[in-house]
């Protein structure tokens, strides 16, 4: 049965570059997107550090351009990874800001601080984030927010998953839940058109957003949402594109004026956010420009971009998606003619290109745009917030089963990895399989269970290692536990 908490809860969707509070208000039976100080429903990712004070949200992206090497974004990318992953690596050569590693492999990111050199992790910077969104609820609700609902990339593996908890932890908040981004769209989305429905029905949601990518399948009969499959990239995302732009006019700018501006972060930095605001025009226009003054060295830069060179730089991106669209249906058992709602999720969801290939692949299928894609996962999360949560009366009794999103297993000889656990598997879960030990009177024994698709073992993720103390439970079980002969 599940733990109710006492007092409201409210979902909080941890954006990589735009993060979202919503509250489920049960007097009016419907969910509140809550909005921030500037009026805004949804608050940029980024912590901005100073001489005199931190800024969080409108105020550190709004300085950005001036103080880049202290304002922090992307922190999403960073959380629960090692300093020695190559995307790591990768991402570092673009971010203004410094990033090291410390004695244990984990990315520190350095900043100046009131004068002094700090050091903060991703975990921090997330939960400074978190604590905004807290924050801004708390004014709307005008009581203290201690429990809440927040939400993760289905492809987050276990290490992601628990480091985002840390965050909650360390801004003073009780994550009462971790669901799934598309997940909680799905919820919204049901929730939305629940009236409408007439027995079972697959969804498909494609969370396309700034920092990550997934998709998910999932079937709505009666009150049972039911997560199919479930396939994605953590890396992936709006950020990626913007990237690409950039790249795309720093080669301009060196080709017209024989300057590099890669090592000038305020010139990377306007040009960052002069390529942001051409995606999104590109959107519902075929052409835009791109004007600075003074870009770099006093030189102004004036360039037009069109929205087929726009999807010429960034086809591969695009295809990427559709080859994980096409896997998730596979896991799923499923074809594509019997999925009947294809849902958008995500601000990248809005590029024309991207509607377009979904909806070739989909046979012509009109796509689902009724919810508002930058809040749907918010949303979705405030009902499971209120579903955990007493003293709610109107909240739609609703059950959630989703799907594990990598598969578990141990390392067999040759370090292959031996698979218990598939990918996609609904949980709860339990799988049952026999060892014996490598020694006769072993006292303990090391499991190591690893998460990941890759053939070796070792090339996996390894979050569950313990040592299971053999004597201990031969003392206290008795002959209930079997120790396994080495001749044997």
């Amino acid at each position: 049965m599940t733990k109710k908490y006492e007092g409201c809860a409210v979902g909080i969707d941890l954006g990589t570059t735009y993060s979202c509070v919503a509250v489920w208000l049960d007097e009016h039976n419907r969910v509140e997107i809550i909005h921030n100080e500037q009026g805004n429903k949804t608050t940029p990712s980024f912590v901005a550090f100073t001489d005199d004070q931190r800024l969080i949200g409108d105020a550190a992206k709004n300085q950005t351009a001036s103080n880049a090497e202290n304002t922090v974004f992307d922190a999403k990318r960073l959380i629960g990874r090692k300093f020695s992953d190559s995307v790591v690596k990768k991402d570092m050569m673009l971010w203004p800001f410094k990033v090291i590693g410390d004695v244990n492999d984990k990315p520190v990111i350095v900043v100046k601080y009131k004068g002094q050199e700090k050091h903060v992790c991703a975990e921090e910077i997330s939960s400074m984030i978190l604590t905004k969104m807290r924050e801004t609820a708390e004014k709307f609700l005008e009581f203290p927010v201690k429990n809440v609902v927040v939400t993760v990339p289905a492809y987050f593996c276990d290490a992601q998953r628990k480091a985002t908890i840390d965050a909650g932890a360390i801004a003073g908040l009780n994550v009462i839940r971790i669901i799934n981004e598309p997940t909680a769209a799905a919820l919204a989305y049901g929730l939305d058109k629940r009236t409408n429905y007439v027995g079972e029905r697959n969804i498909f949601v494609f969370d396309f957003g700034g920092g990550t990518f997934d998709v998910s399948i999932l079937t709505i009969k009666d009150k049972v949402f039911q997560v199919k499959a479930t396939g994605g990239n953590t890396h992936l995302g709006g950020e990626d594109i913007d990237n690409r732009m950039v790249n795309y006019f720093v080669d301009e700018f060196k080709r017209k004026n024989k300057l590099d501006i890669t090592r000038n972060s305020r010139s990377l930095r306007r040009l960052r956010t002069a390529c942001e605001k051409a995606k999104r025009i590109l959107s519902f226009s075929v052409v835009t420009t791109i004007e600075i003054d003074s870009l770099f060295q006093g030189i102004d830069f004036f360039s037009l971009i069109t929205r087929a060179k726009f999807e010429e730089i960034n086809m591969d991106i695009f295809n990427e998606c559709m080859e994980t669209v096409k896997s998730c249906l596979t896991d799923a058992k499923m074809n594509k003619s019997t999925v009947n709602d294809v849902v958008l999720v995500g601000g990248s969801s809005r590029i024309p290109k991207v509607q377009q290939l979904l909806q070739e692949f989909f046979n012509g299928k009109e796509l689902c745009v009724s919810i508002n894609p930058d809040e749907a996962v918010a949303y979705g999360a405030a009902v499971q917030a209120a579903l955990m949560s007493e003293g709610f009366k109107n909240v739609p009794n609703l059950v959630l089963h989703d799907v594990t999103p990598l598969s578990l297993g141990k390392s067999n000889f040759g370090d292959i990895m031996g698979v218990m656990i598939p990918r996609n598997s609904c949980i709860p879960i339990k799988k049952t399989q026999s060892f014996v030990t490598f020694a006769d009177n072993q006292s303990s024994v090391l499991i190591e269970v690893y998460e990941g698709e890759r053939t070796r073992a070792s090339d996996n993720n390894l979050p569950f290692p313990f040592d299971l103390k053999l004597l201990e439970l031969l003392k206290r079980y008795g002959s209930r536990v079997r120790v396994g002969n080495a001749k044997r």
